[in-house]
């Protein structure tokens, strides 16, 4: 088994937005357990291994509403299959994989209702080709190339209610450039670069509900940054993130929308993981720093998913190991709740995946040493049910400080 390298793939808060969607929208199976009617809180269950993919790392995965589509990856051979899960029936049903895109890792998914949108990654070189996909009919319509973005990997798509906006990653260099793709029209439209954050990967992204926050990363010269910009898809136009007060340059972070704030946490600078965080306000370009009292370990490629009131953070690449720990944000009262590591806990990992179903995080796949198969769901009680959203995907190697290094496929690599 070669060893497994770093790719977050993207970070996105999805808002949610009435618009006129493809057909067979509004896509529901059989509904999931309320927060109050069922789960206990701070308890793992672990998903069924029967059907389940073939393990990977570097996938994406995607929340219906009903169900996750995991899609992708790299486990013994680059991927081009999938599987829905169904955390009800606790049961897995393969996606086809005719007129599937091909193979690929360390790209992104968006779900807009009634399909996943896959776009870009990389086979051993960057794509800019794409299918959606549609559970209902269990099938895959190719996208349009024409006026695409150039070819990349490692960059970051958010769903904004009637387009998929990709934007930054690495190509044969790191990009500022990005792109805004209509399902409806199956139409690309380039977003400007006046004004755009310097190019960059293994950056953030988040969705307000009007405009997409790009913030961190690594440029081209492996460096990491502590700079964004806010995107406004409606005049084209970006304005950068205030720089005061801003987290220390970093990559391989996470960042979710709370619907008022994003909150950036974890990652790693050229001197090994963080612990440290802050929340950035779009209408005052303020930040602040989230509290350092009972914070969980420090991490980078772990992932993070918004419950509604909380921020979730979980597993992820330590100082000396991978994690199979995690710890709650509270942005109200600023403090941090240890996720319980008893029963069912999945093991330590990187690159894997998670996603909010409106009461349980569901993990699954990912790798430690070896690509895994396994997963389970966390039942946090929330009284908010929020957006559907796709997370942020990493991957560990036998060293730990994540820094961008030329390899034999165009990903970066952990160093310890």
């Amino acid at each position: 088994m070669r060893t497994f390298l770093l790719a977050v793939a993207f970070a996105v808060a999805i808002a949610s937005v009435c618009v006129t969607q493809p057909e067979n929208a509004n896509y529901t199976l059989s509904a999931i357990s309320s927060p109050s009617a069922g789960c206990i809180d701070d308890t793992w269950t672990s998903t069924s291994i029967t059907n389940v993919p073939e393990a990977r790392g570097e996938h994406t995965a995607v929340w219906t509403g009903s169900e996750m589509i995991v899609w992708g990856g790299d486990g013994n051979t680059y991927l081009n299959t999938g599987a829905r899960y169904n955390p009800t029936t606790d049961s897995w049903t393969a996606t086809s994989t005719t007129n599937a895109p091909d193979v690929r890792y360390s790209h992104s998914a968006v779900w807009t209702d009634s399909e996943m949108i896959v776009w870009g990654g990389s086979n051993g070189n960057p794509l800019n080709t794409g299918g959606r996909y549609n559970p209902v009919t269990d099938s895959w319509t190719s996208m349009s190339t024409t006026n695409a973005p150039q070819a990349r990997y490692g960059h970051t798509a958010v769903w904004t209610g009637s387009e998929m906006i990709v934007w930054g990653g690495q190509g044969f260099n790191g990009l500022n450039t990005g792109g805004r793709y209509n399902p409806v029209t199956d139409t690309w439209t380039a977003t400007t670069t006046i004004n755009a954050p310097t190019a960059r990967q293994w950056n953030t992204t988040v969705w307000t509900g009007s405009g997409m926050i790009v913030w961190g990363g690594a440029d081209n010269f492996g460096h990491n940054v502590n700079t964004g910009g806010r995107y406004n898809p409606v005049t084209d136009s970006w304005t950068p993130t205030n720089i005061p007060n801003a987290p220390s340059a970093r990559t391989f972070h996470t960042a979710v929308w709370t619907g008022s704030e994003m909150i950036v946490w974890g990652g790693a600078d050229s001197n090994g993981s963080l612990d440290t965080g802050s929340r950035y306000n779009p209408i005052m370009n303020t930040w602040t720093a989230t509290s350092s009292t009972n914070v969980p370990e420090d991490r980078s490629a772990h992932t993070a998913v918004w419950t509604g009131s909380e921020m979730i953070v979980w597993g992820g690449v330590g100082r000396s190991t991978d994690l199979n720990t995690g710890g709650r944000y509270n942005p109200s009262m600023d403090s941090w709740t240890a996720t319980s590591t008893s029963n069912n806990v999945p093991s330590a990992r990187a690159s894997h995946t998670t996603i909010w179903t409106g009461s349980e995080m569901i993990v699954w796949g990912g790798s430690y040493f070896t690509v895994l198969d396994s997963g389970g769901r966390y039942c946090a009680q929330s009284s908010v049910t929020p957006t559907p959203t796709p997370t942020i995907t990493a991957t560990p190697t036998s060293t730990a400080r994540p820094t961008p290094m030329p390899r034999r496929r165009p990903t970066p690599a952990l160093r310890r």
